[in-house]
């Protein structure tokens, strides 16, 4: 551990899986370094709940989305850029900020500008396998680059996703306990674990309803996460559905399998757990999702189901194949350990720490 004290700003907005790297890689800067950690982000984006949940700072600026799809409202950005800079000038002057960590997301091309104009070291990471314009901007300004995956697009070291220190750590199986607890499970059943993220995923809560009582036919149960805006599924022996998952440890901790979508922060965690996935990449942008996890189901570490391959066969057999040979779970799990996930976080942090310190 470092003697000085450290003072440490993370910048990560808008969405968890630019939030949870960030905060992932603030825990241990706090919790093993002594840091003061502040988060950087906006009122309009999940941090506002997600962070101070976790016991940090949240400091708010404007955000600076550019507008893609109206190019008329670009003469605007610059005006909006140099006023959000001035906000995160301020923040990192009030927090003593000694180093800057960002993920990317509408508070990161900011949080660089900044970082960079008052001379502190800034490191860059990006999560997803296709980088973002925010982090590139931040590699050009001379951030240090880190990425998750090799060829995002931006110069930089492959560390992978830092996740949130424990993950998939449950020794004494306390966390599997409280989740039956919780979500009326029983011991020694395999389950299935099924969720669309925060705001949950039509297409497979669809897909589980028409496979749901096969599955529980067959001897599984199913923990199952719809979404806070989603109807709430029709009741059946065996599943439980819940808007939400607060406590995924716990919910990693009791699934044999997990059912998901494949955003980059999803894809780490479910590594670090050593929990065989099968995975339905959301399909927008350039494919980033299915490229998340791609080198996980060329390993045989996890399956792929494209969405428009979706349905409640596919879905069925997917999980049957998985849930009902214990030689293939085995198979799987082991192709996980050999990932190296759950240890990014720690390595990030030390990078910052001695970066600060210098």
């Amino acid at each position: 551990m470092s003697e000085k004290h450290l003072s440490v700003v993370v910048a990560g907005g808008g969405t968890a899986g630019h939030i949870e790297p960030a905060l992932a890689v603030g825990e241990v800067l706090r919790d093993m370094y002594q840091a003061n950690v502040v988060a950087l982000g906006t009122e309009r984006g999940l941090e506002t709940s997600i962070v101070p949940a976790r016991g940090f700072e949240l400091q708010l600026i404007d955000p600076v989305p550019i507008p893609r799809r109206k190019p008329w409202l670009l003469p605007g950005v610059p005006v909006k850029l140099a006023k959000s800079v001035n906000q995160t000038r301020r923040v990192l002057k009030n927090a003593g900020a000694q180093a800057v960590f960002g993920t990317g997301g509408y508070v990161a091309a900011s949080a660089y500008l900044a970082a960079r104009s008052l001379g502190l070291p800034f490191y860059v990471l990006e999560t997803n396998a296709l980088a973002g314009m925010a982090n590139k901007l931040g590699v050009k300004l001379g951030g240090v680059g880190l990425n998750a995956v090799p060829n995002s697009g931006m110069p930089g070291d492959v560390v992978g996703i830092p996740v949130r220190p424990g993950v998939g750590v449950d020794p004494d199986g306390v966390k599997a306990e409280r989740g039956r607890k919780m979500w009326h499970l029983e011991e020694g059943k395999k389950t299935l674990l099924v969720t669309g993220g925060s705001q949950g995923a039509v297409r497979i809560n669809d897909a589980l309803a028409g496979a749901i009582e096969r599955l529980t036919a067959d001897g599984y149960q199913v923990l199952h996460a719809y979404g806070r805006k989603n109807d709430a599924p029709a009741a059946v022996d065996g599943y439980t559905a819940v808007p939400y998952i607060d406590d995924m440890e716990a919910a990693y901790a009791v699934a044999d399998v997990v059912l998901c979508r494949s955003g980059a922060m999803t894809v780490a965690e479910n590594s670090a757990a050593s929990l065989p996935a099968i995975y339905v990449p959301l399909p927008h942008g350039n494919g980033e999702q299915g490229l998340n996890s791609a080198h996980l189901v060329a390993t045989g570490a996890a399956l792929r189901i494209d969405d428009a391959d979706l349905n409640p066969d596919t879905l069925y057999q997917a999980v049957s194949r998985t849930l009902g040979d214990d030689a293939e779970l085995a198979r799987m799990r082991a192709a996980l350990k050999e990932t190296g996930a759950g240890n990014v976080a720690e390595e990030i942090a030390r990078r910052i720490a001695e970066a600060a310190a210098k």
